[in-house]
């Protein structure tokens, strides 16, 4: 999962998500794509979009509002915590408002950024990612004793894995036994035995740019992917690990996508996974953007189509972005199912 640093093109797309959303929330409705891409994170959440705004603006009451009840809802606090956070990491908000109100929400916040600037910096190569993580963790630690039940600071933790390198052993039944994080996964999973965040950065500790070797991580990946119910986005996985791992070097690289055992996990989720979607309180722009890019791959345009409708005009970069620039790939998947396009394209 990589964080990328708000521009002015990230801030437009946030007015123009809040301007798109109504106060109902839930999933767009079929066939409501007008022209343009929205590509904030925040999608059909209005009011995490309006959370950002105040955020940008140095306030936080709003932002705590939506992390609070966001409590039991785990999947949901990670998104907007991290989302939240990727807004006041650039500034001394998060700081501001512990300093002022020492509550969960603010001590998650501050996690949460503590977190997201250490990530930043290892991937700067900066001196100070040491001490930065050395913050996070410190703030992780004072978010998880202030709500011992919220998985959301171990998530964090396990972020921050990439940079610590711990090396627990893995458990029974996995092919290469890759020694990584397992004791933070075990703890996380503890509080939220699917958590879509700690399995996304669990995995993340074995991709190559963070050292890991592909027979590692496509052991975790098979392990992962296999424990998840049939009915769970976390049977994606693998579609993550093969956009992390595509060479753009490669003509044939999207050919990966074409392999029985990867058609059969796409046709899969869009069976098992997709029908419940629309339950969901807001659109997972994320995992329905890899599950229609695979299907596109696969050859299932129909398939693909449903899914990309569902998602509205939302959008997100990857997986669209390991093959170009994400929108004109987009696009051209969209024109292949027959779907409307921005006029631009």
């Amino acid at each position: 999962m990589r964080i990328v640093r708000p521009d002015a093109a990230w801030r437009e797309n946030l007015w123009t998500a809040l301007c798109r959303t109504g106060d109902r929330g839930g999933i767009v409705p079929a066939g409501s794509f007008d022209g343009q891409y929205v590509w904030h994170p925040a999608a059909d959440d209005h009011r995490l979009a309006r959370a950002c705004i105040d955020v940008k603006a140095g306030r936080v009451l709003s932002a705590g509002d939506v992390l609070q009840e966001s409590r039991g809802d785990y999947d949901l606090r990670a998104h907007r915590s991290l989302v939240l956070a990727s807004e006041a990491a650039d500034s001394d908000l998060a700081e501001r408002w512990l300093g002022e109100d020492p509550g969960p929400e603010s001590t998650l916040l501050w996690a949460r950024v503590a977190m997201v600037r250490a990530l930043r910096a290892a991937d700067a190569g900066d001196p100070r990612t040491g001490l930065l993580a050395d913050i996070a963790e410190t703030a992780c630690d004072r978010a998880a004793r202030m709500l011992p039940d919220d998985p959301t600071p171990w998530v964090a933790r396990l972020a921050l894995a990439p940079i610590r390198r711990p090396l627990d052993p893995a458990p029974r039944g996995l092919l290469t036994a890759p020694p990584g994080p397992w004791r933070l996964l075990t703890r996380t999973l503890g509080l939220d035995p699917w958590n879509r965040e700690a399995h996304h950065r669990f995995l993340a500790f074995f991709f190559g740019r963070n050292g890991g070797t592909a027979s590692a991580r496509w052991d975790v990946v098979t392990f992962l992917s296999h424990r998840a119910p049939a009915s769970s986005p976390l049977r994606l996985l693998p579609f993550v690990a093969l956009a992390e791992e595509h060479d753009p070097r490669s003509l044939l690289g999207y050919r990966a996508w074409h392999r029985p055992q990867w058609v059969t996990v796409a046709d899969g989720s869009y069976s098992d996974w997709f029908p419940s979607v629309a339950g969901y309180r807001f659109t997972p722009v994320l995992d329905l953007s890899y599950l229609a890019h695979a299907l596109h791959l696969a050859g299932r345009p129909r398939q693909a189509g449903e899914v990309l409708k569902a998602m509205g005009p939302y959008a997100a970069r990857m997986p669209w972005s390991v093959f170009g620039p994400p929108g004109e790939q987009l696009t051209r998947a969209r024109r292949s199912c027959g779907l409307p396009v921005p006029a631009s394209h």
